[in-house]
């Protein structure tokens, strides 16, 4: 048997070969294809066994095979997956296309909301019936019938040009190096990326090259060069390359310029052919927000409460570089490295201090501590066929019953796609046989082990290391401790994307308390626990530039949502322009005019943020107000690993999934509608500056 056309237990990943993916693909399209004609026949009856449960078993196991596919292109890029992928996305794509447009299924979906069925169907497929409805017409089915093609020639186009941009970006971050062959240029640098950089650089193959250290724009190796080295001039070159990553400063067949511009025009199109003013309208169509100029309020409140701080932690840093470092202009690449400068002055610590307490063991167990305290499950090593020797499988159990499964990728690859994401492998739902056990994917891209055998030296994870993993297993959670039943509301499927981070962000919050951090720390090479000392510093510093990093977020999510609500594509305004007006508006440090953001801001062209980016700081909102009910209850119990706050976090928003509004999830849990006053309040913005 094809191994991605076996749906009866996990994803075979011993078996799988790009040779795979066409047939099983074409395969289970076809048999999509088939069924739909089946059922929009007038024989088959409008109902939910009839109709729709069909529908969602075909259509989930060509999402379950496709997944595999994409997931694998994502973590194992090497160019056979890229082409097997490239290969069938266009037939992927025409398929939803068509299934978005069939005005047979809509008309069924239509019959059955009107039936008398549907006020006896539970919440849960009421709410999957009317997201139905909703996308059905999103996906152009009230279209004219001469506008459909059309309309299916965008969607194809748009995948297509999504997954060229990340291609682009990753073969533009794998492209450069730096060689140090001179131990002095790597002044300040820590030892276990020096240590990374001499590994990469025997790996090289080149043995005229095997006595220096190689340097990538891989964060591991690319975030200490621009946080610790006191290389001016190294720190320069890895930030230039970085700022102009799949940009014209590069090769042409890697230029996301023309990209982004094909993509906000097919966008805009398709926002005008669906009746909406932009494409921000449409995205927000299936978000808790109501409309552009409520998000863009919601950004520039933020950004007004933050500039004060952001301007004071600027003027700071400007003065201590100029009086202590010798800097009478601040420029980009300098900004990280003098930030660490200023706050081992302030604080008496570096963030690599803290890092060598971190080693990996101890926070996978202390991360684990703190999901089995909060939810009353028990996590544990299980094994699986995996992609990559490095990649780990566990799972979870509640009640002594498995309840769910997840595979842990925590190491940066060149063939693996930058950053940190959870991603679906298998979702909760009844079938014949019983409930159909949830598996996830969590993806990370830090630092390795570094060393061989017995020499081998654990990973060491810096605390916004830790903090990623949390966020992510905060996601991992959402899919996998679900009791939805009805795959397209089950985990995090119809959660409204501003809402889908509050569990990830929530998680973070455990990363600051001593009770936590006290259990999960071992230093390196001693073995002795996070002292309070240094933790007291760590809090101390917790808000340090926290204004920066508010308006940076806020940066990137007004432009985002600017580039798709005011913004006309090919209207002589270009979206750098833009950008550029974004900065005058919200920023207080503006990069330089070379730098090309937006050509690897994969979140909003090779991923599903588009007019969506702001979520990240609409859902802290809801984030920081769910966990400060853990905080009220540690007035009492002592601790904010409360199992009984925990227990109604999961009951009323991990266990119920997009099976209701998030809203009302909220109010369920908290009580009332979410107020950003514990968000202010944890950022360190409770007064003027």
């Amino acid at each position: 048997m094809n191994p991605l056309l076996d749906f009866s237990g996990l994803p075979r990943f011993d078996a799988v070969t790009p040779d795979h993916v066409a047939q099983a693909i074409r395969q289970l399209i076809a048999e999509n294809r088939s069924l739909v004609e089946r059922l929009v026949a007038r024989d088959t009856p409008a109902t939910w066994d009839d109709f729709v449960q069909p529908m969602l078993d075909a259509g989930e196991r060509l999402s379950r095979a496709w997944g595999i596919v994409g997931h694998l292109h994502s973590v194992n890029d090497v160019p056979p997956w890229r082409e097997a992928y490239n290969a069938l996305l266009p037939d992927v794509s025409s398929f939803y296309a068509d299934l978005g447009q069939n005005l047979a299924l809509f008309a069924k979906y239509k019959v059955l909301a009107a039936g008398t069925e549907f006020p006896a169907l539970s919440p849960a497929r009421r709410k999957i019936v009317d997201n139905e409805l909703r996308d059905f017409r999103l996906s152009g089915a009230d279209l004219a019938e001469d506008l459909k093609p059309r309309f299916k020639e965008i969607q194809e186009e748009l995948s297509a040009l999504g997954a060229k941009f990340s291609e682009n970006v990753l073969d533009a971050t794998n492209a450069h190096a730096e060689w140090i062959s001179d131990e002095a240029d790597l002044a300040g640098l820590p030892e276990d990326a020096k240590a990374a950089a001499r590994a990469a650089a025997e790996k090289d193959g080149d043995s005229a090259k095997h006595a220096g250290w190689k340097f990538t724009l891989h964060a591991p190796s690319y975030i200490p060069v621009l946080q610790f080295c006191d290389n001016r001039g190294l720190r320069e070159r890895m930030y230039r390359a970085y700022a102009t990553r799949a940009s014209e400063f590069g090769p042409a067949e890697r230029d996301n310029g023309p990209l982004i511009e094909r993509l906000l025009a097919l966008r805009h199109e398709e926002a005008q052919m669906l009746g909406y003013a932009s494409f921000a309208e449409v995205s927000l169509a299936t978000k808790m927000a109501d409309t552009p100029a409520q998000v863009a309020a919601f950004q520039r409140d933020m950004a007004a409460k933050a500039r004060p701080f952001a301007i004071r932690d600027v003027t700071e840093l400007r003065d201590f570089a100029r009086q202590e470092l010798g800097l009478e202009t601040l420029e980009s690449w300098d900004l990280s490295w003098a930030s660490e400068k200023l706050k081992q002055q302030r604080y008496s610590f570096s963030d690599d201090e803290v890092k060598q307490y971190f080693p990996e063991p101890k926070v996978l167990g202390g991360l684990f501590r703190v999901i089995e305290s909060l939810f009353a499950v028990k996590l544990a090593p299980d094994v699986a066929p995996v992609w990559h020797p490095a990649v780990r499988f566990f799972r979870i159990e509640r009640d002594g019953k498995l309840i769910g499964q997840f595979y842990l990728d925590l190491y940066a690859r060149e063939t693996k796609r930058g950053g940190a994401w959870m991603d679906e492998a298998i979702t909760r739902r009844r079938v014949a046989s019983g409930v159909q056990t949830p598996v996830a994917y969590l993806n990370c891209n830090f630092p390795a082990p570094v060393g061989e055998g017995s020499q081998m030296r654990p990973a060491t994870f810096s605390h916004d290391d830790v903090i990623t993993l949390f966020h992510e297993c905060g996601h991992g959670l959402h899919h996998l401790l679900t009791q939805v039943e009805e795959l397209p509301v089950s985990g995090i499927h119809g959660v409204e994307w501003d809402a889908v981070e509050l569990p990830s962000q929530f998680m973070e919050n455990f990363c600051w308390e001593w009770d936590v951090l006290a259990g999960m720390t071992a230093h390196i090479d001693t073995g002795a626990p996070l002292p309070r000392a240094l933790y007291d510093k760590m809090i101390a510093a917790k808000n340090f530039q926290s204004g920066l990093q508010i308006l940076r977020q806020i940066e990137f999510g007004l432009f985002d949502l600017l580039l798709h609500s005011e913004f006309v594509p090919g209207a002589g305004r270009g979206f750098l322009d833009l950008l550029g007006e974004v900065r005058r508006e919200v920023a207080v440090l503006v990069p330089p005019e070379w730098n090309r953001f937006p050509q690897s801001f994969s979140h909003i062209f090779g991923g599903g943020y588009a007019a969506g980016y702001y979520s990240y700081k609409w859902a802290e909102v809801l984030s920081a107000d769910a966990y400060e009910a853990f905080e009220e209850a540690a007035k009492t119990s002592g601790s904010t690993l409360d199992a009984g706050v925990g227990e109604r976090f999961w009951r009323e928003i991990l266990s119920v999934g997009g099976s209701r509004p998030a809203l009302e999830s909220f109010r369920a849990f908290r009580g009332r509608d979410p107020q950003p006053d514990a968000l202010l309040r944890h950022n360190g913005m409770t007064a003027v500056a």
